[in-house]
């Protein structure tokens, strides 16, 4: 039997226009009225076949009507956070091939085709956009640093492939989208993704985009230190519920070291003297190896749950036909 696969020397223009290959935009945006319009256009010429998606979170300006006077198709999500919007519009739009994007114009739009061509050639679930300076300190300091510190507390984790976890710059494919279980409410949306796609070991790539400043008038809504912290947080989250046999052991093991070095002075008097004249001491010390013990079993337990629970993401993620139509 034949097998439709896609042609080598085709771009991704070629592609969608002999097979109906559709390709979604996806703007989560809050309070970008000044640039959403152009990242609406920008993309409209870059990606003239696909459609473009705008999701006004709760903006106190002209975010909604911008979007809507560019041409997108806009709608509003009331829960507030990046992570929510973005779980929204994974559910409501159905596509092949999804861009996630920023809309603070601080991305390449013109990147976009050859994005989605690389998508389609080399057969991968997901490619990460990582932000190279395009104008000098348009990557603030201090989030280059701390993004650089979380990265690399995943990859120390989950494994080594990306370099920019947090760029908001994403290509994915159907069968990530609707096999992705979105937890986070804020900007720890881009952490999950990552983390999603190395868990299961997806096909996926990194590709280095240019990175711009934001215009005059226009200003992150990212707090260095507040959602830093949130990330943060996240990743420990991320840890107990996917490591939960290093986490857990690691805590017990702690534990139990402490106790050992409180106890020692007791058990070198009892050895001593045949007293324990610390009993408080004494009675801490136990309660924490019982506690480091409990904590240690509890981490094997949880990790047949946690196998478990990655096998049926992967159930789900095979529930997802392959797109095979491309020739």
């Amino acid at each position: 039997m034949e097998r439709n696969l896609p042609s080598r020397g085709r771009t991704a223009h070629e592609l969608v226009s002999i097979s109906p290959v559709s390709i979604a935009v996806l703007i989560p945006c809050y309070n970008e009225a000044i640039t959403v319009g152009q990242v609406v256009r920008s993309f409209q010429a870059s990606l003239p076949t696909a459609d473009i998606y705008v999701y006004d979170n709760n903006s106190t300006d002209d975010t909604y009507a911008c979007a809507k006077d560019a041409g997108a198709f806009v709608e509003r999500e009331r829960r507030q956070g990046k992570g929510n919007v973005v779980r929204r519009m994974f559910a409501d739009i159905d596509a092949d091939i999804y861009v996630l994007v920023d809309g603070d114009n601080t991305y390449d739009a013109t990147i976009a085709p050859t994005l989605v061509d690389t998508l389609f050639q080399e057969h991968l679930d997901f490619i990460n956009g990582a932000r190279f300076d395009s104008v000098v300190d348009s990557y603030r300091f201090g989030h280059r640093i701390g993004n650089r510190l979380l990265s690399d507390i995943v990859q120390g984790i989950f494994g080594r492939h990306f370099s920019d976890m947090l760029s908001g710059y994403k290509i994915l494919s159907r069968r990530f989208v609707k096999s992705f279980p979105a937890i986070s409410r804020g900007f720890e949306i881009e952490t999950e993704i990552v983390v999603h796609a190395l868990e299961l070991r997806l096909a996926c790539k990194e590709v280095i985009t240019k990175y711009g400043a934001r215009p005059d008038g226009s200003k992150s809504k990212l707090n260095t230190v507040r959602d830093g912290v949130k990330i943060l947080l996240f990743i420990a989250h991320l840890i107990k519920d996917e490591r939960p046999f290093q986490f857990f052991a690691s805590l017990g093991a702690g534990l139990i070291v402490l106790a050992l070095v409180m106890g020692y002075p007791v058990i070198q008097t009892y050895l001593e003297t045949g007293l324990v004249p610390r009993l408080p001491t004494s009675i801490l010390s136990a309660g924490m190896v019982i506690i480091g013990t409990v904590s240690f079993f509890s981490g094997l337990i949880l990790d047949m749950t946690t196998r478990t629970r990655r096998e049926i993401k992967w159930l789900a993620y095979l529930s997802v036909p392959k797109r095979q139509s491309f020739r």
